[in-house]
């Protein structure tokens, strides 16, 4: 019988990057890459524990921004395309190395590879998301959502702006899944005190922090990061651990750097002649990353030896088999300490398996293995499968967090990106001010209102600032904010003026096409109603109980929570009257129903 369980967390995002205009963007291959090294190898990891009888459980957040290219039928065309560029050069590559029996294995290995991405995705119609819709219906996956543009919500200035965000962010998760979602994924892990009200309204039942936004929580938590608690509005909070994350995150002390791994940045992209690789790298000549690599990390020099794939895979297995029997060591030290199953928290970048680390998807796939077959203490489990354990989660009043570099806003407000928010701040308000105004638009004006609602969304994406804080990208994150504002700044104009160019409009829709089912009433100011009184013809029911969660003396907690849970999730509003606890407010949403406390 398990002693505790691991959450994996993996987060699938990346920026809107989408032009129809040119083929030329060096940023569309960020979905590419990612297609080719990430999302499909792991696709292929999880159908193969399917096909094989492991049972395993994995939560996946992938955001609006990147359902919505997944499902492009223009960036679909290109990344077939880009397939068939990446299987030639491969091709090539097994000939040119066919003297050097290292490099032609390797060359071979590509090939392969590359054509079975192709033979997947075509397979699967193009289309990803089938694929991870149809793992969650199996019951493998619990895919969650995000902030529609994966907007860093702490720094956002209106209420109305943030819940639109969120909103649409259920949305969009619903029309892909045919379900709402139970979790979602905040931006950066970023949080603010009052958020977990919006989330509520929002029906989300559960979200991720950092470490220290659970540990500097008020009361300080009994289980520490062990254990999800609850924040005042009754959202669950999973912080993260520290020590599963440090073990494969961490630069000096994680897995993906040991030297036996292929090194990320030697790519024949940039190692070969020009005119062996121009045909294959931008059209311009600017020399990319192909994906092919031929090198070991080695060590922390130049010198780098050939690749060994089995070598790798051997270390990989033996990273997994590390890795669990740390996590065994936590699960039966806090089981004793805790008086229950704790829940070790594991959240990473989706990307950091097979992109950045080339043997994630193999380790992920043999740690899964041993978890199922070589042992009984630990077991994968969700955050939804975890809640509906224990009922007396502790209640907690959270500080602003993040897991950004030192916990808190310092990546995304810098000196050099702070210009940006005086612009996207004057903007939001504006467009609240547009949803506020336009009750019944006639249809150009509401074309336009749903125009200015996604140029909003897009400048506001974290992305923009990240990669000005890190240097990278940096004209192309300054350029799309730019270009977002000053859209969003004509078509207010336009509406103020009551002349839209419909022409310019139009252009606008095929260029920044995303949420086609946007509503730009999201953004309208109102009062805090939450979708549980929507429907006036909804049944409610009120309990009177002297126990309840936390306050639980006998059974009777037990009883009235379980039946609580039913009926909301059978549509009823639920009304609970209890004992008033110790922190708990005096009157919170606690996972689907308003629950009061009285003074005894």
């Amino acid at each position: 019988m398990a002693k505790g369980y691991l959450a994996l967390v993996l987060h699938a995002h990346l920026p809107y990057v989408r032009h129809p205009e040119s083929d030329k963007y060096l940023e569309e291959r960020w979905l590419f890459e990612a297609l080719t090294e990430t999302y499909i190898p792991l696709l292929q990891v999880f159908r193969g524990l399917v096909r094989d009888g492991v049972d395993f459980r994995i939560t996946i957040s992938i955001t609006p921004t990147l359902l919505s290219m997944l499902t492009d039928e223009l960036l679909q065309q290109r990344y077939l395309q880009h397939l068939d560029r990446l299987i030639e050069l491969a091709d090539r590559e097994v000939t040119r190395t066919s003297n050097s029996p290292d490099f032609n294995r390797l060359a071979r290995h590509y090939a392969d590879t590359f054509t079975s991405v192709r033979s997947f995705y075509l397979q699967n119609g193009c289309n990803p998301v089938t694929v991870f819709r149809d793992l969650q219906e199996l019951g493998k996956l619990e895919i969650i959502t995000s902030a529609a543009t994966h907007a860093f919500l702490p720094l956002m200035m209106t209420e109305e702006a943030i819940r639109a965000q969120i909103r649409t962010g259920v949305d969009i998760y619903q029309s892909h899944f045919g379900r709402p979602p139970r979790g979602i994924w905040l931006p950066e892990c970023g949080f603010m005190p009052g958020l977990d009200l919006i989330l509520k309204e929002c029906g989300i039942e559960y979200f991720f922090t950092d470490s220290h936004g659970v540990e500097t929580g008020e009361p300080v938590p009994v289980f520490g990061t062990l254990s999800p608690v609850l924040t005042p509005h009754g959202v669950a909070a999973f912080p993260r651990d520290r020590e599963s994350s440090q073990q494969v995150w961490s630069a000096r002390e994680g897995y993906p750097g040991d030297y036996d791994y292929r090194e990320y940045y030697r790519d024949i992209g940039f190692d070969l002649d020009f005119e062996t690789v121009a045909p294959y790298i931008h059209p311009d000549g600017i020399r990319v990353n192909t994906g092919i690599k031929y090198f070991r990390i080695t060590g922390g020099g130049e010198q780098k030896e050939p690749y060994n794939p089995d070598w790798a895979r051997e270390k990989a297995a033996r990273h997994a088999e590390h890795f669990l029997f740390n996590r065994q060591k936590q699960a039966d030290h806090w089981a004793w300490h805790m008086g229950r199953k704790p829940v070790i928290v594991a959240p990473y970048d989706a990307e950091l398996f097979g992109h950045w680390w080339y043997e994630g998807p193999v380790w992920l796939d043999m740690l899964l293995r041993k978890i199922h077959f070589d042992q009984d203490t630990v077991k994968t489990l969700t955050p939804s499968e975890y809640l509906e354990l224990y009922f007396d989660y502790q209640v907690c009043r959270l500080p602003m967090s993040s897991w950004g570099r030192n916990g808190y806003a310092d990546v995304w407000l810098r000196g050099e990106n702070d210009w940006i928010y005086p612009a996207l701040h004057q903007v939001e308000q504006r467009m609240v001010e547009l949803a506020n105004v336009h009750e019944n638009p006639n249809p150009i004006a509401e074309r336009a209102l749903k125009q200015a609602a996604r140029e909003l969304m897009l400048a506001q994406s974290s992305d923009w600032a990240f990669i000005m804080d890190n240097k990278t990208m940096v004209e192309y994150a300054v350029k799309r904010t730019k270009q977002h504002v000053n859209r969003f700044t004509r078509l207010y104009e336009m509406l103020k003026s009551g002349i839209i160019d419909p022409d310019w409009l139009t252009q606008l829709e095929e260029i920044d096409n995303l949420f086609p089912g946007l509503d730009y009433r999201v953004y309208r100011s109102k009062q805090r109603i939450r979708q549980y009184h929507a429907d006036p013809k909804r049944p409610r029911v009120m309990m009177l109980s002297w126990e309840f969660p936390p306050m639980t003396v006998g059974g009777l907690a037990r009883h009235v929570y379980d039946l609580s849970r039913y009926l909301v999730r059978n549509g009823w509003e639920v009304h609970v009257v209890t004992a008033e606890i110790g922190e708990s407010p005096h009157m919170k949403w606690w996972r689907g129903y308003m629950c009061t406390g009285f003074m005894s």
